[in-house]
């Protein structure tokens, strides 16, 4: 599993703390940016960035995004077929996100979590719960499947 993150101005402090975090637990991240802390960025570019890669490969790569309240960053990701993009904030909302939900990308508000070490252990949380593969789940899955043929275009080939 590839983890992709990304943050604008307002979540990139918080988001070298948890590339560093990460790496430290053993995990393939991959930074799409931004590279330096710019104060005119807009959270659309790196929302886009990490949801193109975890589209085109969605059952093994995860996403972290992180911007000011974590909302832009969820509408920009969920436009993309496949991802299944949930705002969070705490290890119990995590927890479900995975479990319920099999969601392949994570967003945080910067501005909104108490301090690192919680958004370490929502991330974690995140990561290390499995998909709980139960029926009703599965079959909620599946209707959501059914809805994104039906309204996406796949990105750069991805789907048929």
């Amino acid at each position: 599993m590839v983890i992709y993150i990304g943050a604008d101005h307002r979540g990139f402090a918080l988001k070298k703390t948890l590339v560093e975090a990460l790496k430290f637990n053993g995990y393939a991240v991959v930074d799409v940016g931004d590279e330096a802390y710019n104060e005119q960025d807009d959270y659309v570019d790196y929302g886009m960035r990490v949801a193109e890669r975890v589209s085109v490969d969605y059952e093994n790569n995860r996403g972290i995004l992180l911007c000011g309240s974590g909302v832009g960053m969820c509408v920009t990701a969920n436009k993309y077929l496949n991802v299944r993009a949930a705002l969070v904030a705490t290890s119990d909302q995590a927890y479900d996100s995975r479990t319920d939900d099999d969601t392949n990308i994570l967003c945080l508000g910067a501005d909104y979590l108490a301090d690192a070490e919680v958004a370490k252990k929502i991330v974690l949380t995140w990561i290390q719960t499995p998909f709980s593969d139960e029926d009703r789940h599965r079959r909620r899955l599946e209707k959501i499947a059914q809805l994104e043929q039906k309204v996406f275009k796949p990105v750069h080939g991805e789907g048929e």
